[in-house]
């Protein structure tokens, strides 16, 4: 259902002038002070390939949109030392990682994040590392995602560590 009014419960105490400023001011600090960059990787949903019977893409037939710079609050989780199933073998991988993105921005970069689609966080001055769209922070009808109750003003995703050998970027 389409519905189409402005929220104006809190008019009194906080209008949509009081959030557009607060959000200008969360904007100028994550994007000026702490400039956290990542590279967003869209998958081209139009131009990839499905198989019509599993529903899935070969990891090389994946068609991707130009790659953007997004900016966002950034938390990797910590590594997980694990064994394998006999405890004999063990790995390491890094943590996942969790990201808090404003939706002024997405809507100012006309960007969209969606399952499946690729983020680069620069590990170093000359490495990204490669991370995949786990969570694509679609449901934001929650307190956390809200200003004071008000709307909804940004967004959380959680990606996946992917292995070199499935993305290396374009």
């Amino acid at each position: 259902m389409n519905y189409k009014a402005p929220i104006t419960r809190l008019n009194k105490f906080f209008s949509q002038d009081d959030f557009d400023l607060q959000i200008q001011l969360g904007q100028e600090y994550l994007h000026g002070d702490i400039n956290m960059r990542l590279v967003l990787y869209r998958v081209d949903r139009e131009k990839t390939d499905i198989d019509n019977v599993y529903g899935e893409v070969g990891k090389n037939e994946i068609k991707f949109l130009p790659p953007i710079e997004i900016n966002g609050l950034v938390k990797i989780e910590e590594s997980k030392n694990t064994a394998y199933k006999n405890g004999l073998l063990r790995y390491i991988e890094p943590g996942n990682l969790t990201i808090s993105i404003y939706l002024k921005h997405l809507d100012d970069l006309d960007a969209d994040i969606r399952y499946g689609d690729y983020i680069g966080y620069p590990e170093s001055d000359d490495k990204l590392r490669f991370y995949s769209v786990t969570n694509d922070g679609r449901v934001i009808a929650d307190n956390k995602h809200k200003m004071f109750g008000f709307k909804p003003h940004y967004i959380t995703i959680t990606c996946a560590y992917v292995q070199e050998n499935e993305f290396k970027g374009i």
